[in-house]
């Protein structure tokens, strides 16, 4: 009645075993370290790695170890302190190289853990120390970009038709107007096949149409300039070598991010919130294109460029700041459409002028109706106006950027551009000291709860108290093991879940624990009142846990942030503890009690 079949002993034994071995890189733990990789994959050379320990020794940062590991350099320090000073030490010396060098907490696992890909678990940004912000996203502004494309369309395709218009974005609203009524009627069509979801609507005066979106496309649009950011703002970090990053959405239009290990956030901030970007045009040389606009250039003249754009910063799929004839610059290279109207520029007009026109986007506070908001505000310089000497298409140079412009500016457009505006709602930082102290006070609480626990259920329940014991040890090892499986980042909120799982975990022992003394009391023998106290006990359990598991996943699915931390663990938690506290003591139980002839159980 009370004997499990060797199978199910096997099974709870290869359990704990593997839930051990996972487990086991927690007990090593990680340190400060710097990741040195190459591009597209390739390794790094063991030279390399030498020599870079070499010359962080010559500057009195000495690494406390220096491997290879996954075709990668990894160079560990005692301190975030030296971690941060060797960082800033190796970008100096890898300056102009491929290289990418990253913050990163190695595990101090030996190598034959490493050597079965087995880590740590990863720490939160409250429990690590780091940089949190929050964006806001200008989806307003995403509404007018797009509608000024429509209006770059529209002028292109009725000039292709030889429709003489003049094309404008007043508010929300496109005006197409043109010379006569039967013109009007040859244009609606033009129009209509650019974006056929468009509401197009007559004007009042008979020779105008006014375009608008539909609500389903500004919703679209909202929805794809979100996404589009999120996706941006992820490549700008891989960009500032910030390892383990959360970029994620918080309502309808902010964006999170998290940096763990960065303790300076000035660069992260001016890279993050960062809009700038590039676009090539023709120089008005006669100042007579219909649509042309004049704009400063850096040395106080003023240049008229010809509003079509030849390529702009979304084609750009690799910059590289360089220097050219000993002034900054950033070597671009456009994508296959963005090089094809380049080489078809360049080839017809060798001899003329071309301007680059670098863009930027402030906030700026205003006051509507009596009420403080803010509006979205572009900024338009010229950075340079050069004759054009040759034919070139996907590949060319850059000019007229200060040092620190040039490798600012090659990082975004590396990384992309913005789809929309975003801006700083709020910034924290969180410092290694106070992170290490959330560590030391949320691991105190799980000792001192698990503890309180193991001394009530051992006197209260003798040694069926003692299998309880055991049992919440086993579960706090497969919750840590499956958070390192996972890789699922442990925060404090986290740390709350797992003394949750603590006590939920001996809830159900003792109302097994319980039923078992009820049947003792009503006179069943030793045997059947194992059996029933675990059978009788199941439902309740299973009730209990589901309910929570259910309330867990809606955490998890609506949460963010310290939410879905408290969350994860809970839902390992209810997942380890039932197999723990049902089928892990029952084995106990059984191997010690089961099939014995017994007056009375220690219970």
């Amino acid at each position: 009645m009370n004997r499990y079949s060797w199978p199910i002993n096997a099974l709870v034994a290869a359990v704990v075993a593997v839930g051990l071995l996972l487990a086991l890189p927690n007990y090593f733990g990680t340190s400060p370290a710097l990741e040195i990789s190459l591009p597209e994959g390739t390794d790094v050379a063991t030279q390399a790695v030498d020599d870079w320990t070499a010359t962080l020794t010559a500057a009195g940062l000495a690494p406390t170890e220096a491997r290879i590991e996954g075709g990668r350099g990894l160079i560990y320090y005692d301190s975030v302190d030296q971690q941060l000073a060797a960082r800033t030490a190796l970008n100096d010396s890898l300056a102009g190289s491929d290289y990418t060098v990253t913050y990163r907490q190695a595990s101090n696992s030996p190598e034959w853990l490493r050597g079965l890909g087995l880590q740590p678990m990863s720490l939160g940004l409250d429990l690590r120390g780091g940089v949190y912000f929050l964006f806001e996203v200008d989806l307003e502004a995403a509404q007018t970009t797009r509608l000024e494309q429509y209006v770059q369309a529209f002028q292109q395709a009725l000039s292709d038709a030889g429709i003489r218009r003049r094309v404008t974005l007043d508010g929300s609203i496109v005006r197409v107007r043109v010379q006569s009524p039967e013109a009007l009627a040859e244009a609606r069509p033009l129009i209509r096949r650019i974006d056929n979801d468009l509401d197009i609507v007559d004007g009042p005066d008979g020779t105008s149409l006014l375009v608008r979106m539909t609500e389903a496309q500004i919703a679209e649009r909202e929805t794809f300039a979100l996404e589009q950011n999120i996706i941006t703002l992820r490549n700008r970090i891989n960009e500032l070598g910030v390892s383990e990053p959360l970029v994620q959405q918080q309502g309808r239009a902010r964006i999170v991010v998290q940096l763990p290990g960065v303790q300076d956030p000035a660069e992260a901030d001016r890279i993050l919130n960062s809009t700038a970007t590039l676009a090539y045009h023709a120089v008005d040389e006669q100042g007579n294109t219909p649509g042309g606009r004049s704009y400063p250039t850096r040395d106080g003249r003023t240049v008229r460029i010809k509003p079509d754009v030849i390529a702009s910063g979304d084609q750009i799929i690799d910059a590289q700041s360089t220097f050219s004839q000993g002034q900054p610059a950033v070597s671009v290279r456009l994508d296959a459409v963005g090089g094809k109207n380049m080489l078809e520029f360049t080839q017809e007009n060798v001899g003329r002028l071309m301007a680059v026109l670098f863009i930027t986007t402030d906030r700026k506070k205003v006051v509507v109706d009596g009420e403080p908001t803010y509006k979205s505000v572009k900024k338009y310089e010229i950075i340079s106006d050069a004759t054009i000497r040759g034919v070139f298409s996907t590949n060319f140079e850059t000019t007229g950027l200060t040092p620190i412009e040039a490798r600012d500016l090659a990082l975004l457009l590396r990384a992309g551009a913005l789809a929309a505006p975003i801006f700083k709602v709020e910034e924290r930082t969180i410092g290694p000291t106070l992170g290490q102290e959330n560590i030391d006070r949320g691991f105190n609480a799980v000792q001192i709860g698990f503890l309180a626990v193991i001394v009530f259920m051992i006197v209260y329940y003798r040694v069926f108290g003692v299998f309880a014991s055991m049992a919440l040890l086993t579960n706090l090892v497969l919750i840590v093991a499956l958070l390192s499986m996972f890789q699922a980042s442990l925060t404090l909120p986290g740390i709350a879940g797992i003394v949750l799982t603590v006590g939920m975990a001996v809830d159900a022992n003792v109302l097994i624990f319980e039923r078992i003394r009820e049947e003792l009391r009503d006179g069943s023998t030793v045997q059947v009142a194992i059996n029933a106290g675990y059978e009788k006990a199941f439902s309740s359990i299973a009730d209990a846990n589901i309910t929570t598991l259910i309330a867990a996943l809606m955490l998890f699915a609506f949460g963010t942030g310290p939410i879905r931390g408290f969350a994860v663990t809970l839902m390992l938690g209810i997942v380890t503890s039932m197999f723990t506290a049902i089928v892990g003591t029952r084995a106990l139980v059984n191997a010690l009690y089961g099939n014995r002839q017994l007056k009375d159980l220690p219970v």
